[in-house]
């Protein structure tokens, strides 16, 4: 007779792939638990310090017993009222920070729940490809379907709204957009935002556009945002992150916003499945808000350096690079004869680089691996140099 389980894990958790990162992170630490010497250009999560004026004020916010207490499930209205200033100062766009606006524990987060507010069993979800991965986790979790959006290098990959089915429009409760893109770096225009806009009114759609690097990006312009297009804020909600902006990403905090009814179906959910972000952060975070110029132009820069000199190693050496100038990321096609996870493999085991493949991302991902530019120069270099020795 077969032995019962002791615990009977559900199948959406049976089925649930390994999660890509967290996958990345365990072939990087068994790497060098043997010895090698790993240069990690896998995940994307900044090698520098959160800037200083932040962490004095966590430090301050911190030691304040009137924040040990549990925070305001939406978020403090002071730390709201920042992100409703830094949008008009960015933007121009005035948003009320007691309806429009949401504290998130991260827009992981976030971008996780807002699935259990509008998909019920059976509905579609738009979901980009390749694009990250919990758009259509998340959905699948709700027990919807996501619908993959492949994005191609002769589109800017952005995806052809045109070639989705009007039966897949009538089905789907929310668009997925996410630019600057991750995993490619690509930005959106003016045109491809203002027709998901249009779509999404037509059908009535959700459209839900991760922001989480909208402040990193090289030169003097800065990508869009829907909230600041016609029509933008009555059909959208968008998701900002701190920890790409600020070098925050174990902090975990960011914030969405836009329609109010969409705000508010997203905080009823949190309501019931978390206690929000802590009161520390969130003030911490504010005085980061405050003094956003002279902390992001060093970072910017940092970045805007690293890939300069990145993408023209990697040219040099071979390799077909993406660059539009965004994100912290470079998007690369694998040398001809490797599938992407091939030649991910490849690098860690004899060259002791950790990169991403494009399927991690989704079947389109395909064909690439992506870089992330987290290291210090010299050893993103070094890892170049080392990709190219086996490229094969």
């Amino acid at each position: 007779m077969a032995k019962r389980e002791t615990v009977r894990v559900a199948e959406r958790v049976k089925t649930l792939p390994p999660y890509l990162f967290a996958r990345i992170d365990q072939l990087r630490n068994e790497a060098r638990r043997k010895g090698v010497d790993v240069i990690d250009l896998g995940v994307g999560d900044p090698d520098e310090p959160t800037p200083a004026p932040i962490v004095a004020a966590m430090q301050r916010a911190a030691a304040d017993p009137a924040n040990h207490k549990y925070p305001a499930y939406e978020g403090s209205f002071a730390f709201r009222k920042s992100c409703a200033d830094y949008l008009k100062k960015r933007l121009g766009a005035a948003l009320d920070p007691a309806s429009e606006i949401l504290a998130l524990i991260g827009s992981k987060e976030g971008i996780g729940h807002l699935p259990l507010a509008f998909v019920d069993p059976g509905d579609l979800v738009l979901v980009p490809d390749p694009g990250y991965p919990v758009y259509a986790i998340a959905t699948r979790f709700c027990g919807g379907e996501p619908h993959f959006m492949p994005l191609r290098a002769e589109n800017g990959f952005m995806p052809d709204l045109s070639r989705v089915p009007a039966k897949a429009w009538n089905r789907a409760k929310i668009l997925w957009l996410n630019y600057p893109n991750n995993p490619t770096g690509a930005r959106a225009t003016r045109e491809f935002f203002l027709e998901a806009i249009r779509l999404c009114a037509k059908y009535g759609v959700l459209l839900a556009h991760d922001a989480a690097y909208f402040e990193i990006y090289a030169g003097r312009e800065r990508p869009l945002s829907i909230l600041e297009l016609p029509g933008g804020r009555e059909v959208g909600v968008e998701f900002y992150s701190f920890s790409k902006t600020f070098n925050m990403t174990g902090w975990r905090i960011g914030f969405a916003a836009g329609q109010a009814a969409a705000i508010n179906a997203l905080g009823r959910v949190k309501n019931n499945l978390d206690s929000g972000a802590f009161t520390a952060v969130q003030q911490a975070t504010v005085a980061g808000n405050a003094r956003l110029a002279a902390l992001i132009g060093p970072i910017r820069r940092l970045y805007a350096g690293r890939r300069k000199e990145t993408v023209k190693a990697m040219q040099r050496a071979g390799f077909d690079v993406f660059d539009a100038g965004a994100t912290f990321y470079i998007w690369t096609r694998t040398p001809a004869g490797s599938t992407s996870a091939e030649f991910a493999m490849r690098a860690l085991a004899k060259a002791g680089v950790v990169v991403t493949p494009g399927t991690g991302f989704g079947p389109s991902g395909e064909g690439y691996f992506r870089v992330a530019l987290c290291a210090p120069q010299a050893r993103i270099l070094e890892g170049v140099r080392r990709l190219a020795a086996v490229r094969g």
